[in-house]
């Protein structure tokens, strides 16, 4: 059996370090294959992001307030939502960038990081 590809959903402060991003991601997901990596648009540009993208062999993918805000999750946050409007980046990108795919990955915070991974829907 081959294992399953993941996107990943990625909430994150600015100016994240790329070696943070990818040792949280790790630290949840081990070896899984990532093919995607997510957040909220206004992160997606971050360099500690993109070179965590490219580090992973994942495609970078960010997704609008509205975008991630039209998606139920199981673990919304107040405090993301007070700050960026939504009730969650990780979960909800994880599961937008995966194409609607279910949840393989509760959001867990590492790092100050939070990660949270769906399989990808093909």
């Amino acid at each position: 059996m081959s294992p399953c590809e993941l996107a990943v959903g990625v909430g994150l402060r600015p100016g994240t370090a790329a070696d943070l991003i990818v040792a949280a991601v790790r630290e949840v997901l081990g070896d899984g294959v990532i093919r995607r990596l997510a957040t909220i648009d206004r992160r997606v540009g971050e360099p500690g992001f993109v070179e965590a993208a490219a580090r992973l062999g994942a495609e970078a993918v960010g997704f609008s307030a509205v975008e991630l805000g039209a998606v139920s999750v199981p673990n919304p946050s107040g405090r993301v939502s007070e700050a960026l409007g939504v009730g969650s980046v990780a979960e909800a990108a994880a599961v937008l960038a995966s194409g609607g795919g279910d949840l393989a990955f509760e959001k867990k915070v590492v790092f100050g990081i939070v990660i949270a991974a769906a399989e990808l829907d093909f």
